[in-house]
Formats: structure tokens, sequence, C-alpha cells
């Protein structure tokens, strides 16, 4: 499955989620419930997920956790937050360029309209 593909599953979900639960709830409540609706597709996908740093000769085996690695090409970050800021942006940029994904999906879900909340962030290696 191709880039692409799995991030129309992932909106296509997200879309279902918000549908039926709105804005508002804690992050940790989209990720649970991302995951089961992500499982049931039958994709592979990783949460919480480790990625080392390596800085010289320093190996941290846990740079940062991703929120889902999807197929182990697709970066799911969910938030809920009132506004995303440049960070975030910059954040997934970042766990693009250490986990050498190709393509992130930054989610707000505490927006009315998540079509507002959900933006593509591509590594361009």
């Amino acid at each position: 499955m191709t880039e692409n593909e799995i991030s129309k599953v992932v909106v296509d979900l997200c879309f279902r989620i918000h549908k039926q639960y709105g804005p508002g709830l804690f992050e940790s409540v989209y990720e649970e419930i991302f995951c089961y609706e992500l499982a049931k597709t039958g994709l592979r996908f990783k949460r919480q997920h480790p990625v080392p740093l390596i800085h010289e000769e320093i190996k941290m085996e846990v740079g940062f956790r991703a929120d889902v690695i999807v197929e182990d090409k697709v970066i799911v970050e969910l938030k809920s937050i009132e506004a995303l800021a440049d960070v975030h942006y910059k954040q997934v940029q970042t766990y693009l360029k250490l986990s050498g994904c190709k393509l992130g999906l930054l989610i707000n879900f505490n927006v009315p309209l998540i079509k507002d909340g959900i933006h593509r962030i591509v590594n361009n290696l």
C-alpha cells in the first residue's frame, strides 16, 4: 500500500471519529479510538513507538515516541489542542527525518471541522 493510500485510510478514520465525537476529548482518547479503528482495517501499525536518535557516538534508544506509524511508511501525530503552532509542524518534519518515513499527518481533533485539523507533511529526504 502506498503512502497516499495509507493517508486516505487515516483521514477517513479521522473524519468518522470526529463526526461521532467532535472536538474536546483528550488526545489519549482520540489515539485509543483511532488505533482501535485502524486495527480493524488490517493495516500494520506501531503505537507510541520509540524511534532512536544517533548523535556522533551517542545512541539514544528513544529519541522520540511516534504516536502512530502505519505500515512503516506514514507517521500520524495526533493532537487535541486549541491551536497548532509552528513547532508542531517542525516536530513532525524532524520525526520524518529521523525515522526515514516520507509522509506525516499532523491531526488536531480539537477543531469544529476536522478538515481544518488535518495537515500533510512530506519529508523531502
